[in-house]
């Protein structure tokens, strides 16, 4: 009996001393045992001081855990393997984001243990990591499927050549003095995006991206572009400066990586961006708008009444609202804008180069367009409004953090003063004590 003792003191330290959070639980989420580095990691994520369920705690963060429990049928096994959760937009004072892994084992038909762990450097060093690898596959993969052109120090294209053509379809006379923007659909790209990716070529050594391109017969394909400085020179005047770009038609590898893709940046409900992949959409404009300030506004909106929503009409009609709210949202804003569901009924959308004006009006359409339709469940006619706060970036606002603070107290008024409607807020207002208000 001593020796079990012992062993069991053992072990109980060794949970307590572990360098990765450990929470065990109950199959409905109740936190029967936590070891300190846990309740450090889950703390910030507490509404009232207290951390009683790991499902509760996490809601807002990991929406899909609850379900992924329920519906894990073994009588144990993995639930999930390194889930990625995003704490925020960033810790306050700092510049990163805060990433955790997530893995939850179900050990028997009562107990679930949970292992969570930090890992925010890892990811910064991982997205390093695949600009490198996605280089080396520009360079050496694909070599003839591609097409090359130099830009000016502007981002207006220089030279033409037969690749273009063969890729694109656009003739020398309609390239030649043109922005990068006529290979893309319009709304997928602004001039401060093509600003911002000269930037990075000049700080990086090149700059990245996959998207949507067009032909200029207006068919689309998937595509890798690359920006690559001419010059690593930095004293080299920025009149003198030059760049090179390299369009890929990758259609045929994109349906290979779409279903990994879709798993780890979509949410499991709608097919939206998550909201791991929208703050760290949001990590990468604030970082922008530090470098070059410019406009950038931010979209939060809530469901209304959708607590009444599930209890009259069931939780299936109310995923069919939420997906209903995605795609409208989807069909409301640019390609380059990212929608999100951020938990629950709560969504948002980040909007680069928009100013609070510009964030208004398509809060308004979206809103308009909610209202006006409605969602068949089993031959039933659902109705349902919106509510939407807006907020814009300025030189008021510290970061991320604050300004979707800005946005979640819009919605909140929003909502106080009757729902369905759009309300903004404006960080100088909120220091002088005044009042913002609706569209």
């Amino acid at each position: 009996m001593d020796t079990l003792e012992s062993e069991y003191e053992a072990l109980l330290q060794f949970l307590y001393l572990a360098p990765v959070g450990i929470v065990q639980t109950a199959l409905d989420g109740s936190i029967a045992m936590i070891n300190p580095l846990s309740a450090q990691l889950l703390m910030p994520l507490s509404r009232d001081g207290t951390l009683d369920n790991l499902f509760d705690a996490l809601e807002q963060v990991a929406p899909e855990l609850r379900n992924l429990v329920s519906q894990f049928p073994q009588a144990h096994g993995t639930v999930c393997d390194s889930l990625r959760v995003q704490l925020s937009a960033g810790i306050p004072g700092k510049k990163d984001a805060r990433m955790l892994s997530l893995t939850v084992l179900k050990l028997d038909d009562s107990r679930l243990m949970a292992v969570i762990s930090d890992i925010t450097q890892a990811v910064k060093r991982e997205r390093q990591l695949k600009q490198s690898e996605a280089w080396f596959s520009a360079v050496l993969t694909g070599i003839t499927d591609y097409a090359l052109m130099s830009l000016d120090p502007s981002g207006r294209i220089e030279s033409w050549n037969q690749s273009i053509a063969r890729v694109t379809g656009y003739s020398e006379r309609s390239v030649i003095g043109r922005p990068i923007s006529l290979f893309h659909p319009p709304g997928a790209i602004t001039s401060d995006r093509i600003a911002d990716r000269l930037v990075e070529a000049d700080a990086n050594g090149w700059s990245l991206d996959n998207g949507w391109c067009m032909r200029a017969d207006g068919s689309r394909f998937w595509a890798n572009t690359m920006i690559a400085p001419l010059s690593r020179d930095d004293d080299l005047p920025e009149e003198e400066r030059g760049y090179a770009l390299i369009i890929r038609d990758i259609t045929d590898k994109r349906e290979a990586g779409d279903s990994l893709l879709r798993a780890s940046a979509c949410d499991y409900l709608t097919g939206i961006a998550n909201r791991r992949t929208f703050f760290e959409a949001a990590e990468l404009e604030l970082e922008r708008w530090r470098r070059f300030p410019r406009p950038l506004s931010v979209v939060v909106i809530d469901a209304d009444f959708f607590k009444q929503i599930n209890d009259s009409w069931g939780h299936p009609a109310g995923d069919e609202v939420l997906r209903n709210l995605a795609q409208t949202l989807s069909a409301t804003v640019r390609e380059i804008d990212v929608v999100a569901r951020l938990g629950g009924e709560e969504f948002a959308a980040l909007l680069p180069s928009t100013d609070l004006e510009g964030a208004l009006k398509l809060a308004e359409r979206f809103r308009t367009a909610v209202e006006g339709q409605q969602v068949m469940v089993g031959g039933q006619e659902i109705r349902y409004t919106v509510s939407v706060g807006v907020a814009s970036m300025d030189s008021q606002v510290s970061g991320m953090d604050q300004l979707l603070k800005l946005a979640d107290s819009a919605l909140y008024a929003a909502k106080k003063a009757g729902r369905n409607r759009v309300w903004h807020k404006r960080a100088d207002h909120v220091l002088a004590g005044l009042e913002d208000g609706a569209v």
